[in-house]
């Protein structure tokens, strides 16, 4: 089987650039030859990105023809999509030029946005998913989205690592109590409510820290808010982590806060329940497609500091609830397993190859 798969690869470490790097990687051992496109290639010349007029026709143009090229070469493309401007100039063009040269196309939508997006842009996104061979979506929120605008989707998770993400050999126990936030620095996810939850329940916990990986534009701004709290002390930045490094934070951490204003099916609290973490997450979009609230995970509004932080010192008083959600998020999380998810996939490839 020769597989097309295009979509964009770390850096930065999000969530749609692992699961293509993971996907590529796995397939690969499974002994699909699978060609890879990114669509976020480095420019060339590497001086292409500082000049704003050039910066498109550097990117676009050579990636239209290395689509228009795979599309010739393999059986089946496989397109990692997303909502807003990457759709436009990333994914449409795939789509179309598959249906050109009768390629099969196998749209794989990912983003917690797709609700206002399609609603802003359905009328552009329709016709070319209308020419997609089939759309994949990893979740049911985004499966009862794409339905409410009268387009039919398939449901296939994200893919977890569980060789590398799995509960530590022992955790040691010491006088302080370590929540993580493993996000990009970007008001959609929601740091600013979880900083503010964690000095309102600091005022019952005092041994709570915070540590948070990621790298954004909201980084200054973040920590100005830390200082103005008083929470310079107990909030540490940690910068961008690598995905081992991930594992570690997790390793050595108590619970994890997941603050998001908009998400689909989060790999880093998959990946943290995984490492048998508590985690507590706002109710919105996929997340509680999930997980159960009050079973594998607690569940509170968006942008509600006062119930993240009661959550918070419910996790740490209920050592019994603690156990339970530990417990519990692990087992949840085996259906991610590249064994669960690897017939899913070679199936629908399989099935549209012959049809084609």
């Amino acid at each position: 089987m020769r597989l097309g798969l295009v979509g964009p690869l770390p850096p930065p470490n999000g969530g749609m650039a692992m699961q293509t790097l993971q996907l590529a990687r796995l397939l690969s051992d499974e002994g699909v030859e699978v060609e890879l496109v990114q669509t976020n290639a480095p420019y060339r010349p590497a001086v292409v990105e500082k000049i704003k007029g050039l910066r498109a026709v550097f990117r676009i143009v050579p990636y239209l023809w290395r689509i228009w090229r795979l599309a010739g070469r393999v059986d089946v493309i496989h397109l990692m999509a997303n909502s807003g401007w990457s759709w436009q100039l990333f994914a449409a063009p795939v789509i179309w030029i598959g249906w050109l040269r009768n390629t099969p196309v196998i749209v794989n939508y990912r983003g917690g946005e797709a609700r206002e997006y399609l609603g802003a842009s359905a009328r552009w996104v329709k016709p070319s998913l209308a020419r997609a061979t089939r759309l994949v979506v990893p979740s049911g929120f985004l499966q009862q989205v794409f339905s409410e605008f009268g387009v039919a989707a398939d449901v296939i998770p994200n893919i977890i690592d569980l060789e590398m993400f799995h509960p530590a050999a022992e955790h040691t126990t010491d006088s302080v109590f370590t929540l993580v936030i493993t996000r990009n620095l970007e008001p959609i996810y929601g740091l600013d409510t979880a900083i503010r939850a964690l000095a309102l329940a600091r005022e019952t916990v005092p041994a709570l820290r915070l540590k948070i990986a990621g790298s954004g534009p909201q980084r200054a701004e973040l920590q100005q808010l830390v200082q103005r709290l008083g929470l310079t002390d107990v909030v540490v930045f940690l910068g961008r982590l690598d995905r081992q490094q991930i594992v570690d934070l997790y390793h050595g951490a108590d619970a994890m806060l997941n603050p998001s204003r908009v998400d689909n099916m989060p790999n880093s609290v998959l990946e943290a329940l995984a490492c048998g973490l508590p985690v507590i997450s706002t109710n919105v979009g996929g997340v509680p497609y999930i997980v159960e609230d009050g079973q594998t995970a607690l569940l509170v509004p968006r942008d509600d500091a006062d119930a993240m932080a009661q959550a918070i010192v419910t996790v740490y008083t209920d050592s019994t609830l603690r156990s339970g959600l530990q417990e519990r998020g692990c087992r949840a999380v085996a259906q991610y397993a590249w064994d669960e998810v690897r017939p899913q996939w070679l199936s629908l490839y399989t099935t549209h190859m012959v049809a084609a």
